[in-house]
């Protein structure tokens, strides 16, 4: 083996005197890192330093006395969360409401950025995204207002034209029936987010090579085509990002739509796991079963966000790490 072959790195293949240690690299992008430094400073003190109240999980934890001068108990918070049947019945409430959340929430996106893809009027198509995007920033206590105004079993538009076009004999009262309350919620989601969600998919549309296009056409291509075999295979790495991302929120199935639009008739199918927090935890001033109630949401989405992860890269697609 000559001496060239032995100063290279079987890994890296850069000769050893030339290579640069982990703080030289640093230094060479020393602006870099400072620009960076006060984005992990934020980060470090506003999302991990919090995570010491975990501790309160496996305390008997009263307010007014220091996190480590509690009584410990060990896992009995967990057991109590296990064993309780309202647990149990939000965590199925909310994976529910979640999966359809991200179901609707997917097929809605992509298929609405692909219209707007093919619209070739660019002034229509502007005018198109802007309307569709606006319902992104209205607060959830405006969207259920509206949910109620449309639905309302008296005024609502939606019973009026079910009734006139008799489909139904009399009106029916969508808020309290449990079996409609899981797709009042993602329909209400799909409104104020598919717009917003398409913008994502329409930039990633933008990099597509138009040449792909161009040949697809010459050899007499339709448009269903094209975007069955260029458009969406184009756009593949970003739904999988995205998809990875909103697995790990699967069980951030939401507060506020559950919340305002919930009522003493749909309680069994409305109540998620940051409903269950608020009403067994902290309005109780249990703050430690409201912790662990807290924990399991995290572990669940850190291992389906490490699972999907590495199902990605099995795949041959696009991971986040």
């Amino acid at each position: 083996m000559s001496e060239n072959s032995t100063m290279l790195d079987s890994n890296e293949g850069i000769p050893k005197a030339k290579r640069k240690t982990f703080w030289e690299r640093i230094w060479a992008q020393k602006d870099l890192c400072l620009l960076c430094l006060p984005f992990v400073i934020y980060i470090l003190f506003f999302n991990y330093a919090p995570l010491s109240g975990w501790l309160m999980a496996f305390q008997k934890y009263r307010p007014g006395t220091g996190l480590f001068d509690q009584e410990w108990i060990g896992l009995e918070n967990f057991r109590m969360l296990f064993a309780d049947p309202n647990f149990l019945r939000v965590v199925r409430n909310t994976l529910a409401m979640s999966l359809i959340n991200l179901t609707l929430g997917f097929v809605f996106s992509i298929g609405f950025a692909v219209l707007l893809n093919e619209v070739k009027n660019k002034h229509l198509k502007k005018i198109m995204q802007t309307v569709s995007y606006l319902p992104y920033f209205l607060s959830w206590i405006i969207v259920t207002g509206i949910v109620l105004d449309v639905l309302s079993p008296e005024t609502g538009i939606i019973n009026q034209l079910l009734m006139q076009f008799n489909f139904v004999d009399k009106p029916i009262s969508f808020l309290s029936e449990p079996k409609y309350f899981w797709w009042i919620v993602g329909f209400s989601n799909v409104w104020k987010s598919t717009g917003w969600g398409s913008i994502i998919y329409l930039s990633a549309m933008s990099a597509i090579n138009e040449e792909l296009y161009e040949s697809a056409e010459m050899d007499g291509a339709s448009r269903l085509r094209k975007i069955w075999h260029i458009t969406l295979p184009g756009i593949k790495p970003t739904i999988f990002i995205l998809l990875l991302i909103n697995i790990g929120n699967i069980l951030n199935a939401g507060f506020e739509v559950q919340y305002l639009l919930g009522n003493g008739l749909v309680q069994q199918v409305s109540q998620t796991i940051d409903i269950f927090v608020l009403k067994y935890g902290i309005s109780l001033n249990n703050y430690s079963f409201a912790t662990a109630a807290g924990i399991f949401n995290g572990v669940i989405s850190i291992i389906l966000i490490t699972l999907g992860n590495k199902l990605a890269k099995v795949a041959g697609e696009e991971s986040l790490f």
